[in-house]
This record gives C-alpha cells, sequence and structure tokens, in this order.
C-alpha cells in the first residue's frame, strides 16, 4: 500500500458531473456511465425520499474519486465506486466503501449487494476485506464486452466500518 491521502469526501452535487465523467471513463471506457445516468442518481440524493448516497473525494478541487449507494426496502447496492489510477491502493476506495456502508446503515439496510467485473481482482479483494462474500455470477452483465459480474453480498453492513475514518 503506498502513502495514504488526504481527501476531503463530500456529497456529489450535479456540478460534479463533468469531472466524475472523465473518470469514468478512463476507467470504464467499455461501460462507462453516461451523464444522464448520474443526473438521474443524484436526481434520488436529497430531499424526503432520499434514497441515494453519492459521495466524491476531492484532492486539491480535483475529483480523485467517486461512489454511490442505492437502498430500497432493507437491501442497498452499491452502484458505482472508482478511484483515480494515481492513488490505487492508498486507501481511499476503502474510504468510500466505508461511506456507503455508513449511508447503507443510515438507511437502515440489514445487507448490501453489489455486482464487481469478474476480471477486476483490485476490487474483489476491497469488498472482501470490508466483509463482502460472493453469491453468484450475473452472466454478460457488463455490457457492450459481454463480462461477467461477480455477484458479492455483506450482511449487518454497520458492524463492518465501525471504528473507520472518513475525513482525511
Amino acid at each position: 500500500m503506498t502513502e495514504p491521502v488526504t481527501c476531503a469526501l463530500r456529497e456529489m452535487r450535479w456540478w460534479d458531473i463533468d469531472s466524475v465523467l472523465e473518470l469514468e471513463r478512463d476507467l470504464f471506457p467499455e461501460d462507462a456511465w453516461s451523464r444522464g445516468m448520474f443526473w438521474s442518481e443524484l436526481a434520488h440524493a436529497r430531499g424526503p425520499g432520499a434514497n441515494r448516497r453519492y459521495v466524491v473525494a476531492e484532492d486539491d478541487s480535483r475529483i480523485v474519486g467517486y461512489a454511490g449507494l442505492v437502498a430500497t426496502g432493507e437491501q442497498a447496492d452499491v452502484q458505482t465506486l472508482a478511484v483515480s489510477r494515481e492513488l490505487w491502493g492508498t486507501g481511499l476506495g476503502g474510504r468510500l466503501l466505508a461511506e456507503l456502508l455508513r449511508a447503507a446503515g443510515a438507511f437502515e439496510c440489514a445487507e448490501v449487494m453489489l455486482e464487481c467485473r469478474v476480471d477486476n481482482v483490485r476490487a474483489q479483494k476491497l469488498y472482501e476485506r470490508f466483509g463482502f462474500e460472493p453469491i453468484g455470477f450475473r452472466r454478460g452483465y457488463y455490457q457492450p464486452g459481454n463480462v461477467d459480474a461477480l455477484v458479492m453480498r455483506l450482511t449487518a453492513p454497520e458492524n463492518s466500518v465501525q471504528g473507520t475514518e472518513i475525513n482525511g
């Protein structure tokens, strides 16, 4: 693991979408989210009926990571999590994931689900460190590359983040 970074985590807002899209296209060129997808998610992240939590990581006013979660009933789903390549191995992905798990707890979710590309071993190891367990596959989930997804589940997400810190 390289030197930890001291990024600030904060709520993602509409004015962050352009910077997030740059990072998204760099990291996920084949199956990057569109501007409309981020707008749609953020539309459900504020107000009395909010059921999503999206955060960005900023380093010197530059977005270097982001993550998002949706909660439905007692289940939450990690929608996205990304960290700029130059910050891989710094713990930033863990900080973002911890923030999503805290949000799942605030939404009173008993479990958190996610899909992860089967070829993304780095992400799988991060999720396993937080207690996620593989429970199945979704064939051809990531398009247009037709890459399978590993489905992972975490029960009792509030127990996975006790004592973790998001402020850097």
